[in-house]
């Protein structure tokens, strides 16, 4: 029995960047920064530890949609190592994780504009301010008779 799986939680160090290979499948690459802090001699140390990410399909259209720089993720999938030579010829391989599953650990996931898509009323432009909340009046509480349960 084998097995190879990867879960990491930590910060995007990019915006995710989206493409389409000949055959039109999404892939979706980004990175990951991953922070670790241990005690040593009564000093604290820290250390980043940096992931490449791809994910495919549906999912890489939805991260590129949903994920900015900076935000919060949780990732799980399994750790590839690919060779490839470049442009000089030489022999290059990376390490990078495969994932199938790609959660934002944000509230809620900021537009371009750092505002937040659902607050704005459908066909708002992008910038457009957000509506105030609409609280109902304390005489307005509505009958409770009406409700189902």
């Amino acid at each position: 029995m084998s097995l190879n799986k990867c879960m990491i939680i930590g910060n995007l160090g990019r915006d995710p960047e989206m493409r389409y290979t000949p055959s039109g499948q999404a892939v979706t690459q980004f990175t990951v920064a991953v922070n670790r802090r241990w005690q040593q001699n009564n000093e604290w140390q820290e250390e980043t530890e940096w992931f490449r990410v791809v994910v495919w399909g549906p999912q890489a259209e939805r991260t590129a949609d949903r994920l900015r720089k900076g935000n919060k993720v949780y990732v799980e999938g399994r750790i590839q190592t690919r060779q490839w030579e470049d442009q000089q010829g030489q022999k290059r391989t990376t390490v990078e994780l495969v994932a199938n599953q790609v959660t934002s650990l944000e509230r809620r996931e900021r537009d371009d504009e750092g505002g937040f898509p659902e607050d704005r009323p459908s066909g708002a432009p992008s910038g457009a301010p957000r509506p105030a909340p609409q609280r109902p009046a304390p005489d307005d509480a509505g009958d409770f008779d009406d409700l189902p349960f």
